[in-house]
């Protein structure tokens, strides 16, 4: 939970600025799309691999 501490002259508008700043740097945001789509760990290596292999394909020979 984000909990924010306001100033007493600050507005509405600069308290829901400073939440969404503290809710981006938390990422909150990225966590629940991780876990919304769970992937079991080796399916996640192998699309690593693929990854690698791509990479290695297209920059590493020229």
């Amino acid at each position: 939970m984000l909990i924010i501490n306001p100033k007493e002259s600050d507005s509405i508008d600069r308290a829901l600025k400073k939440y969404k700043k503290k809710f981006e740097k938390a990422g909150v945001l990225r966590e629940i799309r991780r876990r919304k789509h769970f992937e079991k760990p080796s399916v996640s290596r192998r699309a690593e691999k693929l990854k690698a292999i791509y990479k290695q394909e297209k920059y590493g020979h020229k």
